[in-house]
């Protein structure tokens, strides 16, 4: 059965309005008789299965029949504690460190590593909150392989790793002297118009980008996240061009560390450092946002000034909390969710503002993330439609699999279709967090995404029908051929308890076993995967809630 994409959209979004994969008391108990899906508390657990699951879909890359268990045991502060406690796992980027990027098979090697390596990581890594993390601030603070190359875009997500459970105002500092973001927005060649220096121009790519995207947005924002408007109802800006012209002034003299090379790539590791030249920046007075900075001081000085200016201003809170939500719970947050927790950002109970730990944890667990825990309780604009990378991770670790699968004859990884890993087309990202739904004021950024060739690749299984390609990428077909081959029935309780919380939708579950007796495929394992991405491909599994 082919789904229209308009019609995807449509049922997706309807979904995300509060008539989709939850379904009334009666259906519910009726869907869940055949299931082995939970939704009471079971005795000596301090969750519910289904809230189990639920919560690993916003925490992580997606649940696993462990991981589920664990957090059914211990809860979820205890569980997100625990992982706060765990070793930041990192890319080995040591077998691409030295090549030559002017000799094109050898910088297709360090690409084909590269894609080798992120899958196994984000899957398998022990560290999942932390991991998710990352990636959620590598969406709205990116890099991209595409201009970088291989060796420092698994640099900077490494860098991310290190990040991710800090404090944002150390993080401004470091992201400042970061290499690989040093030379993606340019700030590396950042230099003052001087006559010692010919050709030396500001460069302000990275002052503008550290304000609009990084921290504090276009708009001025009120502690809720709300638009602050003047006496005609117009949005106020943040800042001027003139702020963005003296910040650059500020962000000049930094300096790769070693000296550029075609063959060894370690230079983007580090930090930068102030140039030793001294035109290499500019010390004369600037203000930026009300902010004076005084003449003569050095580039490192400076940098001190930016981040406390920035983390003082009144819209790094909100900012950052709107889009940690949006990237690990909800789309579309309540203005009461993004005040509670940039009230968190402002202080974490002990004075301190910026602390992530604090930030991250109370967005899992502020009450509207987790009302959705009992079945059919969250608002009908709750949710947030899975991106392709995590559809195809989900998947991935549903299936237990350890790899992509690669495509047959091919030495080639299966990917989700718009959005390669640390790859995105520019420093937007892969898409806008301001992005609407069409036709409607519900933001729904994810669904710019969605479009005819991610459906098709959903519905082709990405190769994972293929016994040899699922063998070689770790994943455990075999109970899902077995149990359609006894009975439609087991095959949909399964799929049910793995990949849908317990609660399948009425409607998806009729559809499965009508489809079961006619799927087509060679053996029972290609025809439960086969049936298995046409479930996936649903907006009841497109869509998270």
């Amino acid at each position: 059965m082919h789904i229209p994409l308009r019609l995807w959209i449509t049922l997706a979004l309807t979904t995300l309005g509060g008539c989709g994969q939850q379904s009334g008391p009666d259906e519910q108990a009726q869907g869940l008789q055949a299931s082995s899906g939970q939704v009471a508390v079971k005795q000596g657990a301090s969750v519910s299965r289904y809230a189990a699951t639920r919560f690993a879909e916003q925490a992580t890359f997606g649940p696993t029949p462990e991981l589920i268990a664990e957090v059914e045991k211990k809860g979820f502060s205890q569980w997100i504690d625990d992982q706060f406690a765990l070793p930041a796992s990192k890319f080995n980027t040591a077998p691409i460190r030295v090549y030559n990027s002017e000799i094109p098979a050898e910088g297709q090697v360090a690409w084909d590593y590269m894609i080798s390596q992120i899958y196994p990581t984000l899957i398998g890594s022990a560290d999942q909150l932390r991991r998710r993390v990352s990636w959620s601030i590598s969406q709205f603070v990116p890099t991209s392989s595409n201009k970088l190359t291989p060796y420092p875009a698994m640099v900077y997500a490494n860098f991310l790793q290190d990040q991710a459970f800090g404090n944002y105002g150390d993080f401004i500092r470091a992201l400042t002297t970061n290499p690989p973001m040093g030379l993606y927005l340019d700030n590396i060649q950042n230099r003052p118009l001087s006559p010692q220096c010919i050709g030396c121009a500001p460069n302000e790519n990275y002052a503008r980008e550290l304000m609009q995207l990084f921290t504090l947005g276009v708009v001025k924002l009120n502690p809720d996240g709300t638009t602050v408007r003047d006496s005609k109802g117009a949005p106020v800006e943040t800042y001027s061009q003139e702020d963005v012209s003296q910040l650059a002034r500020a962000l000049t003299g930094w300096s790769m560390a070693a000296p550029p090379s075609r063959w060894d790539w370690s230079n983007r590791d580090g930090v930068l450092t102030p140039d030793t030249w001294d035109q290499a920046h500019d010390v004369g007075e600037k203000v930026v946002l009300g902010t004076t900075f005084p003449s003569g001081k050095d580039a490192a000085t400076e940098l001190e000034t930016i981040v406390t200016m920035l983390m003082g201003h009144q819209n790094i809170a909100p900012f950052v909390s709107l889009r940690m939500i949006q990237h690990l719970v909800t789309s579309n947050p309540s203005p009461a969710y993004i005040g509670r927790i940039a009230a968190v950002f402002r202080n974490n109970g002990r004075g301190v503002a910026g602390d992530m730990k604090a930030v991250v944890k109370a967005i899992l667990l502020d009450p509207e993330a987790r009302k959705g825990d009992q079945i059919g309780a969250d608002s009908a604009s709750f949710g947030k439609l899975r991106e392709p990378v995590l559809w195809f991770t989900s998947v991935l670790r549903g299936l237990g699999c350890t790899q992509a699968p690669k495509w047959d004859n091919s030495k080639d990884y299966a990917q989700p279709y718009q959005q390669t890993p640390y790859n995105p087309s520019s420093v937007f990202s892969f898409y806008a967090p301001t992005d609407r739904a069409p036709g409607s004021n519900l933001l729904a950024p994810e669904q710019k995404l969605i479009n005819a060739d991610t459906l098709a690749s959903r519905m082709g299984g990405f190769n994972l029908g293929s016994a040899a390609a699922a063998a070689a990428a770790g994943c455990k077909i075999d109970p899902f051929g077995e149990a359609l081959a006894a009975s439609p029935l087991l095959y949909v309780n399964l799929v049910n308890e793995r990949f849908f919380r317990g609660a399948m939708a009425p409607t998806l579950r009729q559809n499965l076993m009508d489809l079961a007796p006619t799927i087509w495929g060679e053996n029972n394992n290609m025809k439960a995967i086969n049936l298995l991405s046409y479930a996936l491909s649903s907006p009841y599994y497109g869509v998270m809630r």
